[in-house]
């Protein structure tokens, strides 16, 4: 197997911890507060990342804590307002839901940019609006509250993403992405001192629930997803994490009894048809620009 072939295969086992959260996060919420499962895990994600690169994140600089602290504050939102959202709503809606990400990210560029989606994202748009509503509308056309947090979640999520890629320009990217975790561990436990009761887990589920977070779906993700986007491209990235709320689903129904509804199948579909025409038509514009940079060479 190629290099790339090692590195998507990595980008997969990735995803599919990223999947898993959602059901180690219902699980956690059973005995745990909400800002207490995000300290907890952030913190514990913090101190074994950060075991591993201990000779980076010695050596950071100003800038580097500065952009960090802020990109801590919005994942700190996410990981919060996702666990909120999960208090009433399904695991699987809030993994479908918070692929969003993955629409919002060129319509937000567009803006920026000053020009119009592309056909294809617009498409996207209007498959991945269909899929919502779908999985979150009720009778009248009510919504579950969870469902309208995850969706504030993969809102805030797509900030990060875009501050993200301009970031990273100017920092070392592993120190920054490991003191992102320390800075909304540091958030969540000062609101977890003022709203709520600090606790550790009490029971194994709870502890198996904290354990999985910290360590498989934040460090070791963090640290996988580093290594592999070094050898595969942000396309093929991006196509592998569009079956994160598969995942999601799959690990739901298995661990924590969620059934498979026809709403959830056609909602999903929506959404991950959607998905994949946004990433589909980032693949083309990759594949254009360099042809015509060959061209170029070549002429």
């Amino acid at each position: 197997m190629s290099i790339q072939g090692k590195a998507n295969v990595l980008m997969v086992i990735v995803t599919m911890f990223w999947g898993l959260s959602y059901t180690f996060m219902v699980m956690g919420l059973e005995t745990l507060a909400v800002y207490n499962v995000v300290a907890l895990r952030c913190i514990i994600a913090f101190f074994v990342a950060g075991l591993i690169f201990y000779k980076r994140i010695i050596k950071v600089n100003g800038k580097t804590l500065k952009y960090a602290a802020i990109q801590g504050f919005l994942l700190f939102i996410v990981f919060a307002l996702s666990l909120f959202g999960l208090q009433s709503t399904s695991a699987s809606n809030a993994g479908f839901i918070l692929s969003l990400t993955v629409v919002l990210v060129p319509i937000f560029s567009s803006f920026i940019e000053k020009k119009l989606p592309s056909r294809a994202v617009s498409f996207a748009v209007i498959c991945t609006m269909i899929g919502i509503t779908v999985l979150t509308a009720h009778g009248s056309f009510t919504f579950h509250k969870g469902d309208l947090l995850v969706a504030i979640a993969a809102l805030c999520y797509s900030i990060y993403l875009l501050l993200n890629s301009s970031f990273t320009r100017n920092v070392e990217s592993i120190s920054y992405g490991i003191y992102q975790l320390g800075f909304a561990g540091i958030y969540a436990l000062v609101l977890t001192f003022i709203f709520e009761t600090p606790t550790l887990p009490n029971s194994m589920s709870s502890w198996l629930a904290i354990l999985g977070l910290g360590i498989i779906c934040s460090a070791f993700c963090f640290v996988g997803q580093t290594v592999a986007q070094q050898y595969t491209s942000a396309t093929h990235t991006g196509l592998i994490f569009s079956l994160e709320p598969i995942f999601a689903a799959m690990f739901a129904m298995m661990f924590i009894g969620e059934s498979l509804t026809v709403k959830l199948v056609i909602g999903g579909s929506f959404i991950l048809i959607g998905n994949l025409v946004a990433q589909l038509e980032h693949f083309h514009a990759l594949r254009f620009i360099k042809k015509e940079a060959q061209e170029k060479v070549i002429q």
